[in-house]
């Protein structure tokens, strides 16, 4: 069980950090005392982006490999999905299946686990942590803890210039507008009168968002800027 003043420390030294390394340090330790031999700390792309720029910390071993590190992860890698399942830090089992769709799981192996730590307070901007290996030793108690560090250290990362919270391919803040109100059951006609717009410019509004999120109609655009924290409702 974690020592309440472990983590007091801890925090106290994300706060007293003065480079990002430092930050990104603290989150790794704590990861390894939790049995993690496989670590990542990455901003989420939004679809049909690069992850490049957005990742902060790759210690990622192929062991297919004989334990070769990783240099580079795939946008696209399914693992990275985990970061927008849930809102709270959980433990994945690895299974051969999830190995057939992401690089990452296959880099770790099958019957591993994986310590997913969503980063969600930094909104619109998301994040995650992973921390893979053969056991990772965390009840309820060690994962609430481990969300304390892992937010705490990305506040102080955005503090220090080391993260920006804009992500390419972000909504504009009128595009988050429409469709916030799209979901809550507004008409375009609505809309352009709450908005002060045409009709027409909150449908190009809608397609402009609907694009950079690769949505094929409105509900899906709605549902996906939820998904990747365009939007609240």
């Amino acid at each position: 069980m974690a020592d309440p003043t472990e983590i007091q420390s801890k925090a106290a030294a994300i706060a007293e950090a003065q480079t990002g390394k430092h930050v990104l340090d603290v989150i790794e330790a704590q990861l390894r005392r939790m049995g993690a031999s496989h670590i990542l700390v990455t901003g989420l792309p939004m679809p049909n982006r690069p992850i490049e720029g957005l990742v902060h910390r790759l210690r990622w071993a192929d062991e297919r490999l004989g334990g070769i590190e990783r240099s580079g992860i795939d946008a696209e890698d399914s693992a990275l999905m985990l970061g927008l399942m849930r809102s709270r830090a959980f433990i994945w089992d690895v299974t051969a299946g999830d190995t057939t769709h992401s690089e990452l799981f296959a880099s770790i192996g099958a019957d591993t686990q994986v310590v997913v730590v969503p980063i969600t307070e930094a909104h619109p901007f998301q994040a995650l942590v992973l921390g893979g290996g053969e056991r990772i030793n965390g009840g309820k108690l060690e994962l609430s803890n481990l969300e304390l560090i892992c937010n705490a250290a990305f506040r102080r990362l955005i503090e220090l210039g080391v993260i920006s919270t804009q992500r390419p391919g972000d909504l504009s803040a009128r595009e988050r507008r429409v469709l916030e109100l799209t979901a809550l059951g507004k008409t375009a006609n609505d809309i352009a009168s709450l908005l002060e717009i045409s009709q027409r410019t909150v449908h190009a509004h809608l397609q402009n968002a609907s694009a950079k999120l690769n949505a094929s109609n409105k509900t899906h655009t709605v549902v996906e800027a939820l998904r990747y924290g365009q939007i609240r409702l």
